[in-house]
């Protein structure tokens, strides 16, 4: 009988462990910790305790509104089930070792400000699926393996601030479309493949505070219209194959750019930047 009493305890504290979330969710909280070798995080979960327990998991009005796993230890892949936390607001899952392809059910997450997915081992093109998420304001995918174009349709994301792609494997030219991207503050397409013109129309985002072009092949010169952006007070791009060389800089004040050019300077260490 007291086994009985037992058992009925223990399914009861179950069920009252995933009862604040949807079953969808709450499978898909699983489907991750099954493919990314949740045993094996730093910080896993006990799937006995309630899952507003759950480490980096945080809860709002019975939905999951953001997961930060950072610095986890998080390796495979990622499923496609995370495109069922479709109340997501920010996503981190910087600095672990995934590899695989970014999953196009990420486009589910509709409500999704902040993709985080920096420092792993993601292979494949951006998915341009993306592009639906017309919330987003910080998407951080740098320091990957990614490959291919920037697809268009990330220049429908007109609430960015922040579009960091750098260290990447990335080729082709950058968007004219960017102009699009009107609340862009930080713009970093750093250390990839890229080529072609710098476009002018960088100079119609009128927040940019820092633009990172350097150890790319772009050619030509850089936009003199450049010097129109008021706020930007961090330039990089060095390393490029453009008709003259710049130093980098980064300072309070907007750079001169009749002053980038380089006269035996050495030019500052380029690092990514957050």
């Amino acid at each position: 009988m007291n086994t009985l009493k037992l058992t009925v305890i223990l399914l009861l504290t179950t069920i009252y462990s995933f009862a604040s979330v949807s079953t969808s969710e709450k499978d898909a909280l699983l489907a991750l910790y099954n493919a990314t070798n949740g045993s094996e995080w730093n910080s896993a979960w006990n799937l006995d305790e309630p899952i507003d327990t759950w480490y980096g998991v945080k809860i709002e009005d019975n939905q999951i509104v953001e997961i930060n796993l950072q610095f986890n230890n998080l390796q495979g892949s990622l499923p496609q089930e995370i495109g069922n936390l479709v109340f997501l607001r920010k996503l981190n899952f910087g600095f672990n070792k995934l590899s695989g392809t970014i999953p196009a059910s990420l486009k589910n997450l509709k409500n999704l400000t902040d993709l985080e997915l920096y420092m792993n081992r993601f292979e494949g093109s951006i998915p341009s699926e993306l592009g639906e998420l017309k919330k987003l304001e910080s998407l951080k995918l740098y320091s990957n393996q990614l490959t291919g174009e920037i697809p268009n349709s990330l220049m429908g994301l007109t609430n960015l601030k922040e579009l960091l792609l750098g260290s990447n494997f990335l080729t082709g030219n950058i968007p004219r479309e960017i102009y699009a991207l009107s609340k862009l503050q930080k713009l970093s397409l750093m250390d990839n493949k890229m080529d072609g013109e710098i476009p002018v129309e960088i100079a119609q985002l009128k927040n940019l505070e820092e633009l990172l072009l350097s150890t790319n092949q772009f050619t030509g010169n850089l936009p003199i219209d450049l010097i129109n952006l008021t706020k930007l007070n961090t330039l990089m791009v060095s390393d490029n194959k453009l008709n003259q060389e710049y130093i980098s800089v980064s300072g309070k004040n907007p750079p001169v750019l009749g002053l980038l050019e380089a006269q035996n300077s050495t030019a500052v260490m380029d690092i990514e930047k957050e």
